[in-house]
């Protein structure tokens, strides 16, 4: 998806996207690594928790690769 096709109201903290899409939060970190989405400066709120939200993402591209992700099962280490 083009940047310029977000609407401010698009853009969400990681935990909002999980709700959202019900990909894992460490996934979607790792798709914008990638640069598979886009990745955006957060406003600094206080979770409540002692930490900031730092980062927002686009959940239109999120919702779009949630169509596609498939969980694979966790390896054992024997």
């Amino acid at each position: 998806m083009d940047v310029r096709e977000f609407y401010i109201d698009d853009l969400v903290y990681e935990h909002e996207a999980v709700e959202a899409s019900g990909v894992p939060g460490q996934v979607i970190r790792q798709w914008a690594s990638r640069g598979r989405i886009h990745r955006f400066e957060g406003d600094g709120r206080y979770s409540g928790h002692g930490h900031e939200y730092k980062t927002m993402y686009a959940l239109p591209e999120i919702m779009e690769r949630a169509r596609r992700y498939k969980p694979r099962p966790r390896q054992v280490a024997a």
